[in-house]
């Protein structure tokens, strides 16, 4: 068992694999997983900004940003968790499971941030005992891979391309669940550049949406020849 499964708490490691469909199904159960998963994707956001920092003294800020969102997009961190046996581990409704719950990319990259949250709790807050638990986990992943992902982050062309026009402020984003079911949900994501609507997308989570709503701006740059 990797070592990431291994908790004093049983309690919370059961909590952070309980998925909301699972929850929906069972009312005797106490709550579901993401208050987990909000504080594992800001652990996963630190760890990987400090591991891209040592790893690469002489990367410019713009390619270290673009490198971690391709350290810790949903593919990847899904990929992570199939690698730590988190995948037949999850605690999903019957619903979820008959839609193919466990190979779903944004529930195994959900869980296993919240597996990394509450990891991080069961430790009495020592992020330097779930370090390198996570850093065996980036070291694994291929150089050229993740050149090649972040090179196609929209949110990060978006932003590169506001900051070189001149822009005070960076794209902002406003987001939220516009439907499908529990375990699937459909998010809304609208991009703001200087206070106006510049792109819209959906996506099966807020990190999907709002990447479709740069590259919809994107889009529409391009179509004016701006880009």
């Amino acid at each position: 068992m990797h070592k990431l499964l291994i908790f004093n708490d049983e309690k919370l490691f059961r909590r952070a694999l309980t998925h909301r469909s699972f929850v929906n199904e069972n009312f005797n159960e106490s709550g579901h997983n993401e208050r987990l998963e909000f504080l594992g994707d800001a652990i996963l956001n630190f760890i990987s900004g400090e591991y891209l920092y040592e790893q690469n003294p002489e990367m410019a800020e713009d390619e270290m940003t673009r490198r971690r969102s391709a350290l810790v997009d949903e593919k990847q961190l899904a990929r992570f968790a199939t690698e730590v046996g988190l995948d037949f581990r999850i605690r999903l409704g019957e619903g979820a499971k008959r839609e193919g719950g466990y190979t779903n990319p944004n529930i195994l990259s959900s869980t296993f941030e919240a597996v990394v949250g509450a990891y991080y709790l069961d430790n009495n807050r020592n992020i330097e005992v779930l370090r390198p638990l996570i850093e065996q986990l980036f070291d694994s992943v291929p150089k050229d891979v993740m050149v090649v992902r972040s090179s196609i982050d929209s949110k990060n062309k978006l932003q590169e391309f506001v900051q070189a026009n001149g822009a005070t402020t960076p794209p902002t984003y406003d987001t939220e669940q516009v439907g499908g079911m529990s375990h699937a949900p459909e998010f809304l994501a609208k991009v703001y550049v200087n206070g106006k609507v510049c792109g819209e997308g959906k996506g099966r989570n807020k990190k999907d949406a709002e990447k479709e709503a740069a590259a919809d701006a994107l889009a529409k740059l391009k179509k004016r020849g701006l880009l």
